[in-house]
């Protein structure tokens, strides 16, 4: 056993025990808060134990992990107390729209501001603002005014029902958001709606685009996914671009795989789950490009050690961060686990992937939807079988058609009636098994029965890895 613990481990599993008591650490704030000082006296403790990695080694590393992220957010905290003196009194802010605006169940529309400043004191953190539906756009600059309130999750406090005093849309302003626009109306010139939202969705990010109606349906049907900014739309662009190069250069391959993530990043925004998929797709296509490969359980932590260092309220109750995570835990762990361990080594074809890949994220995402929404989705595993193989020629088809329209080439039609046809069906599909009467199910359960359930897709993920003996190393789908 003494030898045991002596043996050397790879650095990257220090690493990854290091950034996963990062991202707790950071969580335990809430609870316990600690100088900062703690945090950076134990770095050289870190460098020291990074030298020669030993199994002993890792407990030491894991505490000074922990030590590290209370010591980040408990400072991170300190500095979002600045908002108490405001708490509970009539203020004017002034705040930059973060994302796109979304439209809240009473009407109204939800403004995510950061860069905020009240009576000319700037302060940290995103405050939520909701306000009466006008021309409001991401990257605009916003005056508002209301009563100021606690926050929650991971927003230090919130406005609702505030008056707008002031828009400036600065020039040139959010130019990702302004292409976005500029491209999503010469779609909408060749498309009818709601199919061109749903488009441009595929192509753009842009969730608030859709009617309210396809924006339920979708929700009930589990394919919300594929029209936010997230990993999947992501994927796709990068693997065609990675693709279309590789035959002529694998550098070629890798910079214009790397301009598409940043240029889809500039169009969609810094969105949690768009931070966590540029940030793995950015990495996935570093390690490939030189003849490497991240283990995901190496993978994970590092990317959420980062985001969270970048935006630590992510870990404090933003369901978006949470979501994409465990959604790319059950994409990169769980579904290759189940590949393996029902079929063996035969390699899956489109749809058992899919209807595995989906299974596995609705497998480690239950217990984050449950508890945030009381709601679970009984349709979604049909709803993208149906669809989700079908995205990546929706999203090429509404792009081509985007070009033509700005080319203004002619018989248009030939292109525009069977990418209508297309995003039809689609729509068609949402809205059906939306209506189901089945379609979706409240479910509350206690925190402890989340937590053995959690344990139990743990256990089994150990068990399916020692029965199949396989490498999740192979399991790298990003790229």
């Amino acid at each position: 056993m003494g030898w045991w613990f002596r043996q050397l481990v790879h650095s990257s599993w220090g690493i990854a025990v290091l950034c996963a008591t990062f991202v707790i650490g950071v969580w335990l704030a809430l609870l316990l808060r600690v100088p900062i000082w703690l945090g950076v006296a134990v770095l050289p403790l870190v460098a020291v134990s990074f030298w020669h990695v030993r199994v002993y080694m890792l407990p030491i590393i894991a505490c000074a992990g922990l030590c590290v992220g209370l010591g980040y957010g408990s400072a991170a905290l300190g500095e979002r107390d600045a908002y108490i003196l405001y708490i509970g009194r009539p203020v004017t802010l002034l705040g930059k729209v973060k994302e796109d605006p979304s439209r809240s169940s009473s009407g109204q529309l939800s403004l995510q501001l950061d860069s905020i400043s009240i009576s000319n004191t700037a302060l940290p953190g995103s405050v939520l603002v909701s306000i009466l539906k006008i021309d409001v756009k991401r990257g605009d600059i916003v005056t508002v005014q209301s009563m100021l309130k606690p926050g929650f999750g991971s927003f230090p406090a919130s406005m609702s029902r505030a008056k707008v005093i002031s828009v400036a849309r600065p020039v040139p302003g959010d130019i990702g958001r302004v292409v976005r626009d500029w491209f999503a109306d010469k779609v909408r010139a060749s498309i009818p709606e709601p199919q061109a939202s749903l488009g441009i969705g595929f192509l753009t990010g842009q969730k608030s685009a859709l009617p309210d109606d396809l924006s339920n349906a979708l929700k009930i049907a589990g394919l919300t996914h594929i029209v936010v900014a997230s990993g999947y739309n992501l994927t796709i662009l990068v693997r065609m671009a990675r693709r279309l190069f590789v035959r002529a250069s694998k550098y070629l391959a890798a910079v214009s795989s790397g301009v598409m993530i940043m240029m889809f990043i500039a169009i969609t925004g810094l969105s949690p789950s768009m931070t966590r998929a540029g940030l793995v797709s950015g990495l996935s296509l570093l390690a490939w490009y030189y003849g490497h490969r991240f283990h995901p359980l190496i993978l994970l932590p590092f990317a959420a050690a980062i985001t969270v260092a970048l935006q630590p309220s992510y870990v404090w109750g933003d369901l978006g961060w949470q979501l994409s995570f465990a959604a790319f835990a059950g994409v990169m762990i769980v579904a290759p686990l189940l590949q393996r361990y029902f079929f063996g080594e035969k390699e899956p074809g489109v749809i058992r992937q899919i209807l595995g890949e989906t299974i596995a994220a609705h497998i480690v995402t239950v217990p984050i939807i449950a508890i945030g929404f009381g709601v679970i989705s009984n349709v979604a595993i049909i709803a993208n079988v149906l669809v989700v193989p079908l995205v990546p020629l929706a999203m090429l088809l509404t792009f081509v058609c985007g070009l033509w329209s700005i080319f203004g080439l002619p018989l248009l039609w030939l292109i525009a009636t069977p990418t209508t046809w297309l995003l039809t069906y689609m729509t068609n599909v949402a809205t059906f098994v939306a209506e189901l009467y089945w379609a979706q199910s409240e479910l509350a359960l206690d925190a402890w029965i989340w937590a053995g359930y959690v344990l139990v897709v743990a256990a089994s993920c150990i068990w399916m890895t020692r029965a199949t003996k396989y490498d999740l190393r192979d399991a790298n789908s990003v790229i």
